[in-house]
């Protein structure tokens, strides 16, 4: 009786040392920072329909770089990326590709209209714009830190064996830069 009672306290000894609580809590921490991901870039979504309704009244010279920044907002929401996708390289950077295509039509906007930056409303709206950007940057950041945990935790004795073992568990893919060019600074030139 006395064996089988060590036995079992060794065995539950070893078991809590496998990672069977850190793996499911490291995952759902690094789920929860995606899903951070998406919410700023819901609020970025949200915002832009309201830039566009600011600066129609502008004129019809804006035309082609709104059609732009609608086009690219329409193409970035039908992309998505579920909890199961996480693990799967290509369909993160398809997301990451359309998050781009986002940004770089909001850049072109931020470029070709200085003038109407000095309007109220447009210049209200480009300051949550930049300050969504800097969250969509915050929240990319604590989910690749989250991944990393995860990663670590599921490579890492002792709780590599119950990630294999108990959960099958595979390394997420943190969120990368995919424009081109992205890792060197942008030339800024005013013309004169």
């Amino acid at each position: 009786m006395k064996l089988r009672l060590v036995a079992g306290l060794v065995c539950a000894a070893l078991l809590s040392a496998c990672g069977l609580n850190s793996v499911p809590t490291s995952e759902e921490n690094a789920k929860a920072k995606w899903a951070e991901v998406q919410n700023q870039y819901q609020r970025r979504a949200d915002l832009i329909p309201n830039l566009v309704s600011t600066v129609k009244a502008a004129g019809a010279q804006e035309k082609d770089i709104l059609v732009q920044v609608t086009q690219a907002r329409a193409s970035a929401s039908q992309v998505r990326v579920s909890d199961a996708d996480l693990t799967d390289p290509a369909k993160v950077q398809a997301y990451e590709r359309a998050q781009a295509g986002v940004t770089l039509s909001l850049q072109r906007l931020q470029e070709a209209y200085p003038e109407l930056r000095s309007q109220a409303n447009y210049a209200t709206l480009m300051t949550q714009l930049e300050g969504t950007e800097n969250r969509i940057g915050i929240a990319r950041r604590d989910y690749n830190e989250a991944v990393q945990s995860y990663n670590t935790t599921i490579r890492t004795f002792p709780d590599a064996i119950g990630a294999k073992i108990f959960y099958g568990a595979k390394p997420l893919v943190p969120f990368q830069a995919t424009t081109p060019g992205a890792d060197t600074a942008p030339k800024v030139d005013f013309g004169t």
